[in-house]
């Protein structure tokens, strides 16, 4: 051996000696270090995580060189553990993801999934918890991982640490939190008057289970900075966990997360493996990119059913508007409060003669529905339990195989199968959820026994269990329940009155729409703010579509001679009516109104019937929260395309550029429009339809009324 590799070989041994004292010091070789930072693919925007000096993680996220969020903790405390200071980063792992799903339906019939991916390990008395990190080009996802480890288990969640520190006194879009309902109108006002201005709106609907504490908002939530630059804040999969709001600093600028206790005032109980929800974070300088981004659907897990085949997107009509109308139409088949399902002979009670669910009655909504080329019907009151179905207060509200004397169930499958129309039943549970699942076998049983492919769940009232709210972690765990056991009976699930979605659609795309905050029935009760539809697609749907129920022709509640609403006014134009099928996504639309009221406008009607449900691609045209939307979808299949547009109180003319039609060749552009003298406050039912020629080159100005819209359909 040479004399220099003699020399190598003692600094070698020298250097393992040295590493071994080391070691056996409690000494760790070259730690990472306490500063990571991570890209998003285009570059754009830029995550920084940080471990302070005293152990506490915390995130930056900065977007085209400007901060979105400063510097701001993240941390969970639980009974068991404080997971939030005296860490040290033991491990950071790094990985990039690109590639595209199918989605079973929805606005694209592809999605790329493309993201950089940091994933921090921290420990603390060997405790380990974990911080995963997902930039998008749309912005992030952020979640903590609790590894299956010797000294935890079972943790009680008291509290999250997340914060979003914001950088100024931004514009927000945003609702009151409660832990029981979405259903309230939406606030726009800066930060630090988020409170006063709040209050004036909970006029039109107040709390139902206000959160404790100080000033709190739900998500999902919309930011507007003076810079132009647009925040949208949310959760996507929410699994097993509490649902998040926010507690609002309107002094700093400041949110931190508010998750929602059960009654005894715990925030969740978990075994470990175990992750949280992802907080999210789509950012953009574009209202449009906020409108189109896919980043929720991105973080929930793929979808969990083999065989899709049998779901199915529809548009539907029912049962159901004539009991808002205020016209002596009833849920209820007698007025006997002292019924009570399962033990009355309901044979025997005396009709009220007001019941709308009768067969006689459905048969006729079947009719126009197989005349119309609607794919389903509705039935709203069909079952035991309307008399007195008040929340909280009894162990039994409903049953969901009992129908009433006047509804022949059996002759209704027979009926509809025969006219090609699949039946929607109604599963109201007066927030009985626990009697619920003690039926749902049963209930769902009898569905498929009967040709019920589709369920429109309620949960109107305070919920039973009654240490829970309706966003609470059993609350939740529940939803999700109820939309696995309807996936394997092959039933479609419309919920109504559930905690508000986060992209779980695509992992139960049977789970097809949800209501979950102020849909079209309010604007029976009050009406909604004409600029109440150009909040609701950059909040509440970007967790998912929502039934909405659109397509109310007679708009002013006058007209109804018998009726109890006399003065009040849907808030929009009968255009914007057609528009809103476009502007609020969802695979399963309704018809609301009545068929009668439809027979008054057939050539209006034509374009709710020929308007598709699910679609291959979407574009974004115009937009800009709270003042206007113009989107145009492709049908999935078709070579068919579609355009909405819609206003708030305002006025406007809208640009529509053509440019999404294929090159070369000429359509014919049917539009529906408003009437010169149309707005949402008189002559509402005021429009004109007119037909012109269009390619990919044709760009029109359009009117749209004071709460008004424009339909477009073009083949």
């Amino acid at each position: 051996m040479t004399f220099d590799a003699m020399k190598r070989t003692s600094l070698l041994l020298l250097s393992l000696v040295l590493l071994s004292i080391e070691l056996a010091a409690g000494f760790e070789p070259c730690p990472p270090a306490s500063t990571q930072t991570l890209a998003s693919p285009d570059g754009n925007f830029a995550l920084t995580f940080t471990l302070r000096a005293d152990g506490q993680p915390a995130y930056r996220l900065d977007y085209k060189d400007q901060p979105v969020v400063t510097e701001s903790q993240l941390g969970l405390l639980t009974d068991e553990a404080e997971l939030a200071t005296g860490f040290r980063l033991a491990d950071v792992a790094r990985q990039t993801v690109d590639q595209t799903w199918k989605p079973v339906w929805g606005e694209y019939s592809e999605v790329r999934d493309h993201y950089n991916e940091l994933l921090v390990t921290l420990e603390k008395e060997g405790r380990r918890l974990l911080v995963r990190f997902r930039l998008f080009d749309d912005g992030l996802g952020f979640r903590y991982e609790l590894p299956a480890q010797p000294r935890l288990n079972y943790l009680t969640v008291t509290d999250e640490l997340t914060a979003f520190n914001l950088t100024a006194n931004h514009t927000a879009f945003c609702m009151p939190g409660d832990y029981d309902t979405n259903e309230f109108a939406y606030t726009t006002a800066p930060i630090s008057k988020i409170d006063s201005m709040m209050t004036v709106n909970l006029s039109k609907k107040g709390y139902e289970t206000r959160a404790h504490g100080g000033l709190t908002v739900q998500t999902p939530i919309l930011f507007k900075t003076t810079d132009g630059l647009y925040i949208s804040l949310h959760e996507a999969a929410l699994v097993g966990y509490p649902a998040m709001l926010l507690n609002v600093d309107d002094r700093t600028n400041s949110l931190t997360a508010h998750l929602t206790p059960d009654k005894t005032g715990k925030k969740g109980y978990i075994q470990l493996p175990f992750h949280t929800p992802w907080r999210t974070l789509i950012v953009s300088d574009d209202a449009r990119r906020i409108l189109a981004s896919q980043l929720i659907l991105n973080l929930n897990e793929p979808c969990a059913i083999d065989d899709t085949s049998w779901i199915k997107p529809m548009k539907y009509v029912g049962v159901w508007w004539e009991m808002f109308t205020g016209q002596p139409s009833t849920w209820a088949y007698s007025d006997d409060y002292r019924a009570k399902p399962g033990m009355t002979d309901y044979a025997k009670l005396t009709p009220n003669g007001k019941h709308a669910a009768n067969t006689a009655h459905v048969k006729r909504y079947i009719d126009f529905a197989a005349t119309h080329g609607f794919g389903g019907v509705l039935v709203e009151g069909w079952n035991e339990g309307w008399e007195d179905w008040v929340s909280y207060r009894k162990d039994r509200q409903f049953l969901f195989t009992k129908p009433y004397p006047d509804f022949d169930i059996d002759e209704i499958q027979r009926y509809a199968a025969a006219k090609g129309v699949r039946m929607i039943m109604h599963h109201e549970t007066a927030s009985n959820a626990a009697d619920y699942e003690r039926q749902l076998e049963q209930a769902f049983r009898y569905m498929t026994d009967h040709g019920y492919p589709a369920v429109k769940t309620g949960y109107v009232g305070y919920v039973i269990p009654r240490s829970e709210y309706h966003s609470s972690q059993w609350m939740n765990d529940h939803y999700v329940h109820v939309a696995r056991t309807a996936a394997r009976h092959r039933i479609m699930v419309n919920s109504h009155e559930a905690v508000r979605p986060t992209g779980l659609c695509r992992t139960w795309p049977n789970w097809l729409a949800q209501e979950s905050a102020r849909g079209g029935e309010f604007e029976s009760f009050g009406g909604n703010d004409p600029d109440h539809t150009c909040i609701l697609p950059f909040n509440r749907l970007k967790g998912g579509p929502m039934d909405y129920t659109p397509g109310i022709f007679q708009l002013s509640f006058d007209y109804y001679k018998d009726g109890t609403k006399h003065g009040q006014r849907v808030q929009t134009t009968l255009a914007k009516q057609l528009a809103l099928y476009l502007t609020m996504p969802s695979p399963i639309q309704m018809a609301a109104d009545l068929p009668e009221n439809y027979e008054r406008f057939p050539d209006a009607l034509q374009f709710i019937k020929d308007v598709a449900v699910d679609w291959d691609d979407s574009w974004y045209l115009e937009a800009e929260p709270g003042d206007y939307i113009t989107v145009a979808r492709k049908a999935k299949g078709r070579d068919e395309w579609f355009v909405g547009g819609i206003t708030d109180e305002q006025a406007r003319v809208v640009t529509i550029s053509f440019s999404f039609l294929p090159p070369g060749k000429s359509f014919v552009a049917t539009i529906y429009e408003d009437g010169k003298d149309a707005d949402w406050q008189g002559n509402q039912q005021s429009y004109a339809i007119r037909q012109q020629k269009v390619s990919s080159k044709s760009v029109i100005k359009q009117r749209l009324a004071k709460g008004g819209g424009v339909a477009i359909s073009i083949r």
